[in-house]
């Protein structure tokens, strides 16, 4: 029989695209004021993966990924997910998304994203939000599955989580030591 116990803190990252630059930099505010501070943010590129979003928001898309210095407990995420889909909604015309923000985190074994769209590789939490398993930590690297976002996929962006896994594992070794 397994005996259970609680999970480690996690590192809350976040992906934030939109036509708009102003519009992802007053939500990176919002997010600093919810979540506590960035300890990390990428610089501006393109979202130009897909075009499933054109649409609806416009093109083209600038993307900022961010990490926040707090940790959170995993199961926080829905309640982050729901927020963060108040922040889409504020900044919503006519009923048209003006911004995404996709919140999720990392732990030791894997990248979760937060989504509210059901499929065969998430698993339900609560309050309509799923767990996206994204990437799996294997062999010192991240590692896509067959259904991660391509984006997600690219080895600059993997590449980029190994280096936030790194300063997440350094902070949780440290907690550790001092439990």
């Amino acid at each position: 029989m397994s005996t259970p116990r609680e999970p480690d803190k996690v590192k809350l990252i976040s992906s934030l695209f939109s036509p708009d630059k102003g519009v992802i930099d007053r939500a990176m505010v919002q997010l600093e004021g919810m979540f506590g501070p960035m300890d990390w943010s990428s610089p501006e590129m393109l979202f130009d993966r897909t075009r499933y979003y054109a649409k609806e928001m416009g093109w083209p898309l600038y993307r900022r990924f961010v990490s926040f210095e707090d940790l959170i407990s995993p199961e926080s995420l829905v309640e982050i997910k729901l927020r963060t889909n108040q922040i889409v909604k504020e900044y919503a015309i006519r009923g048209s998304r003006q911004i995404n923000i996709d919140p999720g985190y990392i732990s030791p074994e894997r990248l979760i994203l937060a989504t509210g769209k059901n499929y065969t590789h998430r698993v339900y939490l609560s309050g309509g939000i799923y767990a996206d398993l994204t990437l799996v930590f294997k062999r010192r690297s991240f590692r896509p599955l067959e259904w991660t976002y391509r984006d997600y996929s690219d080895p600059e962006i993997i590449e980029t989580f190994n280096a936030l896994r790194d300063v997440y594992m350094k902070k949780l070794r440290e907690i550790r030591r001092i439990d």
